[in-house]
């Protein structure tokens, strides 16, 4: 007797990349049904973004939810998804080495003073500031050392750098001076000019970025936020610039986003602000690695990526 075909619902709140998801799971696996929320399918998986309750009470018999990026805090914070259906969530897919690309570009703008040329050719100004005698590279910290954060340490230091990492258990990354753990968070900190956030959002690192750990930088250090706005306490953030403790800041998360056009982040002079672009889902690639899960689950077989609850990620 022929099993029946897999079927797949596609969601997504927000940018509609649903048509190049199932364009792209088709061109990998013909035979399976697809459908674009809402629909009338009964699915046995869905692939979601942000999804509406009414999509699993449609669906009660979903084998699992694929979460179309590798944060999951948003899916896990509208409790959505019933407890029973397992989340899986992507692993890197493309998407580490962006996130490596961005935070080189904000360890770079800090070494080689970027704000400052840049403020200069808006009043067309012609002066090096370039210490030749002493052109120290800064030491960049990168918290969080999972698939994204690893690969991130791993190539600054490959650059040249200096780089150390922070996690919340022991985590071993060539080339990377790794801590661990509350007891080892302050000696971390206190050599790390260049902080790269990276960490996944739980109740235990909501907030993190704030005074009591802005203070333990050494004066004039750079922030790079690439994790979630929630993260940060931006008060503390601007209290930090105003001070000079901060020098300047590369922040690409927000609470909320959009950011609100009356922020006061947007028009300081040694903020960058992105919009969310730090690193996007390939689609092509995110597909290959669903249609690999997927076909794992139906041999019945383990996954990687299946996301404990319990610990938010």
């Amino acid at each position: 007797m022929n099993k029946e075909p897999v079927s797949i619902v596609v969601q997504s709140t927000g940018i509609d990349v649903v048509p190049a998801i199932i364009q792209a799971l088709k061109r990998l696996k013909p035979d399976w049904h697809y459908g674009a929320w809402p629909c009338e399918i009964r699915a046995d998986y869905a692939i979601v973004w942000k999804p509406p309750s009414e999509l699993f009470e449609r669906n009660p018999l979903l084998k699992a939810a694929i979460n179309y990026g590798a944060g999951v805090d948003a899916i896990l914070s509208m409790e959505s998804v019933p407890a029973h259906i397992p989340i899986i969530r992507l692993e890197d897919a493309g998407m580490a080495q962006q996130m490596a690309e961005y935070a080189l570009y904000g360890v770079i703008h800090h070494h080689r003073h970027m704000q400052i040329y840049n403020a200069q050719q808006r009043d067309r100004v012609w002066l090096q500031h370039e210490d030749r005698a002493n052109l120290q590279r800064p030491v960049v910290g990168v918290m969080g050392l999972g698939e994204m954060g690893g690969h991130v340490a791993a190539k600054i230091a490959a650059f040249g750098y200096e780089v150390r990492g922070w996690s919340k258990s022991k985590r071993a990354v060539e080339g990377v001076q790794c801590f661990a753990g509350s007891e080892q968070f302050s000696e971390f900190l206190s050599a790390t000019h260049v902080l790269v956030c990276m960490l996944p959002l739980t109740e235990s690192t909501r907030g993190l970025v704030g005074a009591k750990t802005l203070a333990a930088l050494p004066h004039g250090s750079f922030l790079i936020n690439a994790g979630r706005g929630d993260h940060m306490i931006e008060a503390d953030v601007l209290a930090a610039l105003q001070s000079g403790q901060l020098a300047g800041a590369l922040l690409d998360v927000f609470a909320p986003e959009p950011l609100p056009q009356d922020n006061a982040l947007w028009s300081h002079p040694n903020v960058i602000v992105t919009p969310h672009i730090a690193a996007t889902t390939p689609i092509r690639e995110a597909c290959a690695q669903i249609v690999d899960k997927i076909e794992r689950m139906e041999r019945g077989e383990l996954v990687s990526g299946v996301v404990d609850r319990s610990v938010g990620y």
